[in-house]
């Protein structure tokens, strides 16, 4: 099969024909539908030798979605052939207290025991087909666009788990701001205008990405600089946002963010930009509590496809075939994505020109 691929420490995406795939015990096959690609892709294929600790040459691609075609006899069971069911990305061990809670996103022992999410350290979706080790990751997507519901895996997954962990300060009157209306950055937005009756501040450096931002809901946007800050304390009598969500995470908008979450707020860290948060007393507003939320769990991942479902949430995609993901990824590294770039397995012929 026709699979994309980082094949070496320092290399870049190729495409490459591989063995097609046979489940093994507890594992489902998929024929794939759609794969979105992710800056947290990049930052994998960014890591040094000592840092990177999955398997290579890896199938890259962590928002998955795709038909079940076949299950080993441990599985079959549990599912129903031709299902389209989108792959839910942070296993976890299945044992220990998060996963017994849920929250396989925080499994204590996937890094004792090398679990990997699919795509980012083990074998993921960016290919004809994927095999998926658990029925239990896999959540049915109905009559949903493949291509558009691939991101929710993440770019609405991650979002609405950070929107959900501070929904109690997000109240009349609040205010929210969303730093990077990119792939996650423009979900989160839509959720906002959903879930709360926050008033939502976007910034971007790019003007394409506040237009996208406008056309999502936010009520304000600035441009992410210096400038902004003011921006955000003139809205706010100078108190500053009830909730900071940075799905950028370099250090200039930790700075940033820094200085617009008021007393008491909440500052979620999303993004994987490799920015600091400068934490200690006097260096942030009292009380003020910092996150660094991690995907979300799979409840919340049928929560977002029945939001997806009923229309509240829709992702922005850029489609392309498999031959076409290195430049697509060359494109998202640039920052010419808007929104999310989204791989159709099914397309015979590039779609660039």
């Amino acid at each position: 099969m026709k699979a994309v691929q980082y094949r070496e420490i320092g290399g870049r995406p190729e495409v490459v024909e591989i063995d097609d795939p046979t489940p093994g015990p507890g594992q489902v096959l998929l024929k794939m539908t759609a794969a979105g690609l992710c800056h947290s892709d990049i930052a994998v294929m960014s890591w040094t030798k000592e840092q990177y600790r999955g398997e290579l040459p890896l199938t890259l691609g962590h928002e998955c979605v795709g038909t079940i075609i076949d299950a080993s006899a441990g599985s079959r069971e549990l599912i129903t052939m031709g299902e389209k069911v989108l792959v839910y990305g942070p296993w976890g061990c299945g044992r220990c207290r998060q996963c017994a809670q849920g929250y396989e996103n925080y499994c204590y022992n996937a890094g004792k025991f090398g679990i990997f999410p699919p795509g980012l350290g083990r074998a993921g979706g960016l290919a004809e087909y994927m095999l998926v080790d658990r029925a239990r990751y896999l959540v049915p997507i109905g009559d949903l666009d493949p291509i558009t519901a691939a991101p929710l895996t993440d770019a609405g997954l991650t979002p609405y788990h950070a929107v959900m962990h501070s929904l109690p300060k997000l109240k009349a009157h609040s205010t929210a701001v969303v730093f990077g209306v990119g792939g996650l950055g423009h979900v989160a937005i839509q959720l906002l205008k959903h879930l709360t009756p926050s008033t939502v501040i976007a910034l971007d450096v790019s003007e394409k990405n506040l237009e996208l931002a406008r056309k999502v809901g936010a009520d304000y946007v600035f441009k992410s600089d210096q400038d902004a800050v003011k921006s955000v304390k003139d809205l706010t009598e100078g108190l500053g946002a009830e909730v900071v969500f940075d799905f950028v995470g370099i250090q200039a908008t930790a700075d940033l963010g820094a200085q617009m979450t008021r007393v008491r707020g909440d500052w979620n860290l999303v993004g994987i930009g490799g920015g600091v948060a400068k934490v200690g007393f006097g260096l942030l507003p009292y009380e003020c509590q910092v996150f660094s939320p991690y995907w979300g769990t799979r409840a919340d991942l049928y929560d977002v496809v029945d939001l997806a479902r009923k229309g509240i949430i829709n992702i922005h995609t850029e489609k392309y075939a498999l031959d076409d993901a290195p430049e697509a990824y060359r494109r998202l590294e640039a920052g010419a994505i808007v929104g999310r770039a989204v791989i159709d397995p099914t397309l015979k012929e590039s779609v660039l020109e």
